[in-house]
């Protein structure tokens, strides 16, 4: 089963990749009425939080991230606050790629594997590796499910 987890979740990370590689960048900063951010926002809050997923899972995995990402992308930020430029589509781009590559580093024996201390986010606790990659997956799909509903608004 854990062989399955994996590919889904390079799976799911190639589609992310072919979605943000056709949008163009001119609507990556269009913040729709009704959306708390952008097309640019919601890519990048996915390769943070993917680093922090990987980087309390997995240890080595982490990619080392500028610490703009954890100012511009963390959750509570928003591209109306940023002071400092962010990274442009090819950079984020390279930066789902790379991650991307990293996945086909993760074993079903490391999503086994326990965290050093459990992961808290809101009312939900994570104690594995695997619960990690998992709530990744969600995490992912509800910002792609936001971009796909950006893009239909700003398509009209």
């Amino acid at each position: 089963m854990s062989e399955v987890i994996i590919n889904t979740a390079k799976t799911a990370r190639q589609v992310l990749l072919q979605q943000v590689q056709a949008i163009p960048e001119e609507l990556f900063d269009i913040q729709p009425a009704g959306f708390n951010n952008t097309i640019r926002w919601n890519v990048g809050h996915m390769i943070y939080w993917m680093d922090m997923y990987s980087t309390l899972g997995f240890g080595s995995q982490s990619a080392a991230l500028p610490d703009s990402y954890y100012t511009l992308f963390s959750s509570g930020t928003k591209p109306l606050d940023w002071t400092i430029a962010p990274p442009s589509k090819e950079e984020l781009v390279e930066m789902l790629s790379a991650q991307l590559s990293r996945l086909s580093e993760v074993t079903p024996e490391m999503l086994d594997e326990k965290l050093s201390t459990p992961f808290a986010l809101g009312p939900f606790q994570f104690n594995t590796s695997g619960e990690l990659l998992n709530f990744k997956l969600i995490h992912e799909a509800f910002h792609l499910g936001t971009i796909s509903s950006q893009l239909k608004v700003l398509s009209r």
